[in-house]
């Protein structure tokens, strides 16, 4: 019965016949003991009780005893002698019921398992502290541990070896205090307080000194272990002896010391006679490093220039389109109102692109008498938008101002990068002043000569530099900005300018009021150019021409098709430079030829001396996103600039019909 009792409780059993085949039986993977009363009642329990009393510090077997008397003293005198000898007993009297056996059977296994539990983290424990004490002594570490209560010290024979104790010696508190070298002891207690106070970790260096009187390092650290109120209860860490790595840094110290010295003699020795070759090695450094900011910029520049051309061509497509459209959409309002926005935004992104071209050029600057004050009061719009609305833009003109002797486009450049240094110098926003002024310079100095200048001043209230920063502000690559924010090009680009225009650019800056920047440029008599603007008769751009179009990019070729059969032309279009001269050559009648000059294979400026060379009287327009053609590439042709509106397409084709017919010019009035 017991067996299935025991079958029901989850478990499987071993049955022992008598005593001694019971005692032989148990070890600590048995889970519970079943015994009746009558079996140890005459039996010898001295095996059981030995093997009792030597189980692990994890283990209590328990023991259920199945009794006739109970379990009390009063009625069963044995049991107490059971109790003794067993334990962990619990008696059951019979009869009983089978759930009873059960529910002490289930007891007792849950008990056990417990037992099993803190049998697998003592072994944890002890494995943990096996390779503690492993790690310990392979790192050379002693260890030791400080109750804050009694200010008690344990520590483990290397600790008491790394402050020159032996193993049986006595190592407290005030000895780890005393042995502590006295210009180091303040600091040790310092650290101590703080990581009391705080619970940070406790982690300093210092030197000791040994009972024999011989100074050592020292490098403890340690930990601050708290109860579960958060008081704290003991500091537990480790000590190393670091009086070999001090010494050798200490010998190495005083070794590079002797080394500084002897290379400061033998330095002073060979400045002297060597002085004219390092000075030629920093003239070439300097030729190589002003070599290398050339490639740069000129790499830079012609990157721009790519862009801007190809973004050119897609604005040349959008324009195109957008003007056809809006003679589709005629007498509808709000149509009409969004194209002509959408007009707007292409024609500004045209201008745009005409400046990166006009900075990726590489030939001479294209100087001229320049009004400074119209130039400036033209740029309002770009400059408003180009600092946002948080920034505030004031003007300073005189009434009466000479014109400067500049290069327009390059001047707005640099006016509208000065504006946008400007801008992001007062993120919070602020006042941006823009200044002209006429100055005379009364003989010639570091950066100007004796004459006039027209000094275009830009100041903010912004961020502002320091003397440090300001010093190499006009430095090529130096910036200010956080990474992916600027070039550094910007000021070197204006100081450049300043420099070629036989001007300067100075800076003036504080430190949380904000900078100055003026470009001094020359003054001169001459006025500005009045351009000329001409019209041709009218009855000309109704007559139907046949034009052959070439254009290697098909929405450009498109879009000028449209434009020109909108005109009443006859179109035919070629996409590259080969395809037009075959048609030119197969006799093909064209009135004009316009032509792409950038394509792949053939140039616009050789298939027009090509096609010269077959139809010398062909009216030829090229067209052309860039300002100036590359050297080499000088044509005597009509240019249409990209991007172009159907209006210009149209009077570019009318003059060059009037300058191969020797068609009269009038100037419009």
């Amino acid at each position: 019965m017991a067996i299935s009792l025991v079958q029901e409780a989850g478990l499987t059993s071993v049955t022992a016949p008598d005593l001694p085949m019971f005692s032989a039986l148990l070890d600590d993977d048995i889970a519970l003991c079943v015994l009746t009363e009558e079996a140890v009642r005459w039996g010898d329990l001295k095996p059981i009780a030995a093997w009792v009393s030597t189980q692990p510090s994890w283990s209590d077997l328990p023991f259920i005893v199945l009794t006739t008397r109970g379990g009390g003293p009063e009625r069963n005198p044995s049991a107490a002698r059971l109790s003794e000898v067993l334990g962990n007993v619990t008696f059951l009297e019979r009869p009983f019921h089978a759930t009873s056996f059960v529910s002490i059977a289930r007891t007792a296994l849950k008990g056990r398992l417990r037992q099993y539990e803190a049998r697998s983290q003592l072994d944890a424990l002890s494995e943990g502290e096996r390779r503690l004490q492993t790690a310990l002594a392979a790192g050379r570490l002693g260890a030791w541990e400080l109750e804050l209560s009694s200010m008690r010290l344990f520590a483990s024979d290397t600790c008491k070896a790394i402050f020159g104790r032996g193993p049986d010696e006595e190592f407290s508190y005030d000895d780890l205090m005393a042995s502590i070298h006295p210009d180091d002891r303040g600091l040790v207690e310092t650290s101590l307080n703080r990581t009391l106070d705080t619970g940070c970790d406790y982690s300093i260096e210092h030197r000791t000194i040994w009972p024999d009187g011989s100074p050592h390092w020292a490098e403890v650290r340690a930990q601050l272990h708290t109860d579960r109120y958060g008081s704290a209860k003991k500091l537990v860490g480790v000590s190393s002896d670091t009086t070999a790595r001090k010494t050798s840094e200490e010998n190495l110290r005083r070794l590079n010391e002797r080394l500084e010295e002897r290379v400061r003699e033998r330095t002073s020795e060979v400045h002297a006679a060597h002085q004219s070759l390092l000075e030629e090695v920093a003239q070439r450094e300097k030729a190589e490093e002003q070599l290398r900011h050339s490639q740069k910029m000129e790499a830079i520049g012609q990157l721009t220039g790519g862009v801007a051309h190809d973004f050119n061509n897609l604005l040349m497509v959008v324009l195109g389109n957008l003007e056809l459209l809006g003679k589709h959409v005629t007498g509808d309002r709000k149509a009409t109102r969004l194209v002509e926005g959408a007009l707007q935004g292409a024609r500004r992104g045209a201008a745009l692109t005409q400046r990166l071209l006009a900075f990726a050029r590489r030939q001479d600057l294209q100087v001229k008498p320049v009004d400074l004050t119209e130039l400036v009061s033209g740029m309002h719009d770009l400059l408003r938008r180009s600092v946002g609305s948080s920034v505030s833009i004031e003007t300073v003109f005189p009434p009466s101002l000479p014109p400067a002797l500049v290069d327009a486009n390059q001047v707005e450049l640099a006016l509208l990068n000065l504006a946008v240094n400007a801008r992001d110098a007062m993120p919070e926003g602020g006042a941006l002043s823009i200044s002209l002024r006429e100055e005379q310079v009364l003989r010639s100095g570091r950066d100007l000569d004796a004459g006039t200048y027209l000094v275009l001043g830009v100041t903010d209230n912004g961020t502002g530099m320091d003397a440090q920063t300001l010093k190499k502000a006009i430095d090529p690559f130096f910036s200010t900005k956080e990474l992916g924010k600027g070039t550094g090009l910007g000021l070197s680009m204006i100081h450049g300018l300043a420099v070629q225009l036989n001007g300067a650019l100075r800076l003036t800056s504080e430190l949380g009021v904000g900078t100055t920047a003026e470009l001094w440029l020359p003054a001169t008599e001459r006025r500005p150019e009045e351009p000329i603007e001409t019209e041709l008769p009218l009855a000309q751009a109704a007559s139907k021409l046949k034009i052959l179009l070439v254009d290697d990019d098909t929405l450009i070729a498109m879009s000028s098709v449209e434009m020109l059969e909108d005109l009443g032309h006859e179109v035919v279009e070629a996409n590259s430079g080969a395809q037009a001269l075959e048609l030119v050559r197969n006799g093909g009648h064209f009135d004009v030829m316009i032509t792409d000059y950038s394509m792949p294979g053939m140039t616009g400026a050789q298939l027009a001396q090509a096609v010269r060379a077959i139809r010398p009287a062909l009216p030829i327009v090229l067209a052309t996103g860039y300002a100036d053609l590359p050297a080499g590439a000088e044509v005597d042709l009509p240019r249409l600039a990209k991007p172009y509106n159907q209006a210009q397409l149209a009077k570019e084709i009318l003059k060059a019909l009037a300058s191969e017919t020797d068609l009269p010019l009038k100037s419009a009035s």
